[in-house]
């Protein structure tokens, strides 16, 4: 069974930063490392989009609306993903997720909301 669970989010103006985690958990993920993994948002009204990823071996991509403002990383040893955001615009405002990447639809997990004030 895969559980991934996120934390961290909130209410932020803009401008302002947070720090997501996403805790992995189950047999699939035994070797966290072995997977490339993924941060997903979905705003009212839009369909969930991939923000940033993160491969095996650390390489990073990043959607481009995020570019310098977003950093995505991981601690294997944790088995822990993490997303620093940085200078925050209302734009930003979704339920933020983490899964594989590519996702896999059994493994989404609640998410965390993340609102930013104008």
């Amino acid at each position: 069974q895969v559980q991934l669970v996120e934390s961290g989010g909130g209410l932020v103006q803009s401008g302002g930063s947070l720090r997501l985690s996403c805790a992995a958990s189950g047999s699939i993920f035994s070797i966290f490392s072995d997977y490339a993994m993924g941060w997903y948002r979905q705003a009212p009204g839009n369909k969930r989009e991939l923000v940033a990823r993160i491969s095996s071996a650390g390489k990073t991509t990043y959607v481009d609306s995020v570019k310098g403002r977003f950093i995505i990383s991981r601690d294997n040893a944790k088995k822990t993903l993490y997303l620093q955001m940085n200078s925050l615009k209302p734009e930003d405002t979704a339920v933020y997720y983490c899964n594989r990447y590519p996702a896999v639809i059994s493994d989404w997990g609640q998410g965390t909301q993340v609102t930013v004030s104008s």
